[in-house]
């Protein structure tokens, strides 16, 4: 699982210079702006990082590299807009899954989440995870931050008892899921109900509510 999806606080900033050059504000420089995003994410799954330039971008994204350079100084710029955008997803789905009343049934949601999102774009987020490591994507990620809020809530309506607190039970479990769905990428062609069922029996293993 991604190191923005499920990282620990980290206190180095970002690489310097990366912020977006100015804000889309208008519907049509949004699209432009997310055309560049996806066609960045489009060339890492294609080419990898040789073929990975601002050049390669804007030729995907079929737009002219003055029009990329009016919104990203950079290609840090853009990877790290395309890191906010996969996060989102995340924290999306987590959302959904933290309205279930069942505490048990939110961990079970909470689980095909991070499944599906280690697997809907398998090399891509490969490659990110290296980027983010390069990059030092600072601070306490929003997605990081909001699972570790919505797995404890989880945990504690599923009247979950132990001599650790909900909130240690919550960054171990993250821990255990990470450590999971990154070793996923060492096995092309792993089905998603299989890690699913791993992923599961750590988690309900750790709390002892397994069936």
């Amino acid at each position: 699982m991604s190191r923005t999806r499920l990282s620990a606080p980290s206190k180095r900033g970002p690489a310097t210079g990366s912020a977006p050059r100015k804000a889309a504000v208008q519907a049509r420089s949004a699209r432009t702006v997310e055309a560049i995003i996806e066609g960045a994410a489009r060339i890492l799954e294609t080419l990898g990082f040789e073929g990975y330039t601002t050049n390669a971008i804007a030729k995907r994204a079929g737009v002219s590299i003055g029009s990329l350079y009016q919104y990203f100084p950079n290609k840090a710029a853009i990877t790290l807009a395309l890191i906010a955008r996969e996060g989102a997803i995340l924290a999306g789905d987590l959302r959904q899954a933290d309205r279930i009343e069942d505490g048990r049934e939110a961990l079970e949601r909470m689980i095909e989440a991070a499944v599906g999102h280690q697997l809907r774009r398998p090399v891509l987020a490969r490659l990110l995870d290296i980027e983010e490591g390069r990059l030092a994507v600072d601070g306490d990620p929003v997605v990081a931050a909001d699972l570790r809020g919505r797995l404890q809530s989880a945990l504690e309506r599923a009247s979950f008892e132990s001599p650790v607190a909900s909130e240690t039970a919550a960054l171990d479990l993250i821990g255990m899921a990470r450590g999971i769905t990154d070793m996923a990428r060492y096995q092309p062609g792993l089905k998603a109900v299989d890690l699913r069922a791993r992923l599961r029996r750590a988690v309900f293993g750790y709390l002892a509510f397994a069936d």
